[in-house]
């Protein structure tokens, strides 16, 4: 066998070993040893649009945009972080050949690999961790305060009050096939929370306006925070950023981890990063919304997986399990709103 044919055998073997779409794979496993300018041995999707690559030096992530300008976007605002200090992100590496990189409609950007601990990996299961987070939340506000006037004309402004509406319309139109799920009396009661939550919005609805504006994350998942090998934690993802007042960011962080609270109101007090704000009105009815009840029911049914029972299982949880949980949450907090 001649050098060429062990090279073109070696790199189907690699190719052959790559699972999801192969087809597809294949042609970017092939487009990239083509086009980066270091040798690439090896390709695993991670999720979509994002892939890990083992090369000859170190790994990298090739991430997919459907459109150069939120490629742009991101390299520089990741650029712009690490320049004020932010070392806990991810920067572009500069690995592609001009022009950007191309394949089927998507433009890829090749990121910094971060290792992550598989002894320790992220998630809001425990206070530490939910308070790690929180911290390193802090620091990223901190940071994109003195970014946020540079952005202004490239980022859109967050509107918390648009985007619910319309996220509460949606789930309305779907009820039609969520009660098919869910039994009537739950659904209406879920219902009545968040048109009370944005009633009061409307008239407590300057503190979204109160302080100085930052760049917001946008998507505070548990998997958008990674543990690095050394401990360290790490922000990644930011696909969903924004300009508008940090608290936005504070509310999305509360209603992922009042689940791992058992919905507890005096557990939540507990945060000193949080509990400044559970003083506000504008807060508290925000917080009674049901955002992510809301948002999973509607990506359940836009992407036609209430067939998959994994799938309609755990927007269940959320629904259903949590429920009786939840309406003593709310309770509490009409309470407050009371007093």
């Amino acid at each position: 066998m001649g050098c060429q044919e062990a090279k073109i055998q070696t790199k189907m073997v690699m190719m052959n070993k790559v699972s999801g779409d192969d087809l597809f794979l294949n042609r970017l496993f092939s487009y990239l040893q083509e086009e980066l300018v270091i040798p690439i041995e090896s390709i695993q999707p991670i999720r979509k649009n994002v892939y890990l690559l083992q090369t000859s030096n170190q790994p990298v992530v090739i991430k997919g945009f459907n459109e150069l300008g939120k490629l742009q976007i991101q390299k520089a605002f990741t650029s712009s972080l690490r320049q004020e200090g932010f070392t806990q992100s991810y920067t572009f590496q500069n690995l592609e050949m001009e022009p950007p990189l191309y394949l089927d409609g998507t433009f890829y950007g090749c990121l910094e690999y971060i290792p992550q601990s598989s002894r320790n990996p992220f998630s809001y299961g425990t206070e530490e961790e939910r308070k790690d987070g929180l911290s390193l939340l802090g620091e990223f506000h901190q940071t994109t305060r003195k970014l946020s006037r540079r952005y202004q004309t490239v980022l859109k402004e967050y509107n918390l009050m648009v985007k619910w509406r319309e996220r509460a319309a949606r789930f309305i139109n779907n009820v039609s096939i969520i009660k098919f799920f869910v039994q009537q009396e739950i659904l209406n009661e879920i219902m009545e929370w968040a048109d009370f939550s944005l009633k009061g919005l409307e008239l407590e609805n300057a503190f979204l306006k109160a302080n100085e504006q930052a760049i917001l994350h946008g998507d505070l998942a548990h998997h958008n925070m990674i543990r690095g090998l050394n401990n360290q934690l790490y922000m990644i993802d930011f696909d969903l950023i924004s300009i508008g007042n940090p608290v936005c960011d504070y509310l999305q962080y509360c209603n992922r981890i009042l689940p791992n609270l058992d919905w507890s109101l005096d557990e939540l007090f507990k945060y000193e990063q949080i509990r400044p704000y559970l003083d506000n009105r504008g807060f508290l009815y925000a917080l009674l919304f049901p955002t992510d009840i809301f948002r999973e029911w509607n990506r359940l049914i836009k992407d036609r997986q209430y067939t998959s029972t994994f799938q309609v299982r755990q927007v269940l949880d959320l629904t259903v399990r949590q429920f009786f949980s939840r309406q003593s949450f709310v309770e509490q907090v009409k309470l407050l709103l009371k007093g």
